[in-house]
């Protein structure tokens, strides 16, 4: 197949999708198909060349995590400030592909909107369609489909930065709380507040993600996620952070423990596997996704979020998943990749 792996964009988790799909392009041309990287905010010019002609059996891509969230106002600037989301030549490759392979995180590639552009264009693309995106996406959105599917949930306050005071949040969930963006990933801007004295500054961060917020209550206990693949749930994996919590650096520089199969009874690796399904039809998603949870000191199991893209990074969690079930990385990029043709040839 020629396959478009699509990543980077203007997210704050540009670096963890450009890392994403640099492994996916090499794994899926290492099975034998004609590959292209390409950055769906820079674009690619196709002056005196044919798409077709930019996929090839053997990419070379390299790129890296920092422990810092990447600059986007510099990645703009090296674009001359460019305001549309989609480069140049992009929509015309991914056209003349078989099948795109989104790997983007974050922002327009998980909040529905070049899902949204795929389907009107007829470009067939790997994952959860333009609803299940969105739904997924919001966090406000997909915990009250949580809690009304029967999926337990911690409870949240829904927060406008513009309009709502820490006040709201202390009266309403208390503390500890966890302070995060209403639609980001990768635990970016994502704070533990456990005094009122931290509130504010948790706020400040957080809104330099977007107006939206959710704010959780605090769930103490062991941090666990666990993936589902074309209908079946993957081995959950327990997140053991060295120091601190899961976040955006404790993700990605190799600073967590990570225990697959999770050291967890039947009846809990049960519960979890019911939940993920229950969570997986209820935000109507597809091919693949990895729902979060805390299992706390009363052995009561929460659904903190759902990721429709997940990460494929060395570091993250849904290709450890699936290593534990006997799928290496190779043949879960191929299974993500025809999954995406099998949805559209069934449409």
């Amino acid at each position: 197949m020629n396959i478009v792996v699509l990543a980077g964009g203007l997210s704050p988790e540009r670096d963890v999708s450009l890392v994403s799909g640099g492994l996916i392009a090499r794994a899926l041309a290492g099975r034998g198909h004609k590959v292209f990287l390409l950055d769906v905010y820079e674009g690619v010019s196709l002056e005196g060349v044919s798409p077709a002609e930019l996929f090839t059996g053997r990419p070379e891509y390299n790129f890296t995590i920092t422990q810092e969230v990447p600059d986007l106002e510099e990645v703009r600037r090296q674009n001359n400030y460019r305001r549309e989301l989609v480069g140049e030549g992009v929509l015309e490759v991914c056209r003349a592909a078989d099948v795109v392979f989104i790997a983007l995180h974050g922002d327009m590639g998980e909040n529905g909107q070049i899902q949204a552009v795929f389907d009107v264009l007829r470009i067939k693309y790997t994952g959860t369609g333009y609803a299940g995106s969105l739904l997924a996406m919001d966090k406000d959105i997909s915990k009250r489909l949580l809690k009304l599917g029967g999926v337990p949930t911690p409870d949240w306050v829904y927060y406008d930065t513009k309009a709502d005071r820490p006040d709201r949040i202390l009266d309403t969930i208390g503390l500890p709380c966890v302070v995060k963006p209403a639609d980001c990933g990768s635990s970016v801007g994502v704070s533990m507040v456990e005094v009122p004295g931290e509130l504010d500054a948790a706020i400040s961060l957080a809104a330099g993600y977007g107006r939206y917020l959710v704010v959780e209550k605090k769930i103490a206990g062991r941090e666990f996620s666990v993936g589902v693949l074309d209908g079946r749930v993957l081995p959950a994996i327990e997140i053991i952070p060295r120091s601190g919590f899961y976040d955006y650096v404790n993700k990605y520089q190799g600073l967590t423990d990570e225990v697959c199969p999770a050291d967890i009874t039947d009846a809990e690796s049960r519960k979890m596997a019911e939940y993920s399904l229950c969570a997986f039809d209820i935000l109507r998603l597809y091919g693949y996704a990895r729902f979060d949870y805390i299992l706390d000191a009363e052995g009561e199991l929460w659904c903190l979020e759902a990721n429709t893209l997940p990460g494929m990074t060395p570091y993250s969690l849904l290709p450890r998943e699936a290593a534990a079930a006997g799928i290496d990385y190779g043949e879960l990029c191929e299974i993500i990749a025809r999954q995406g043709l099998k949805r559209f040839d069934n449409n």
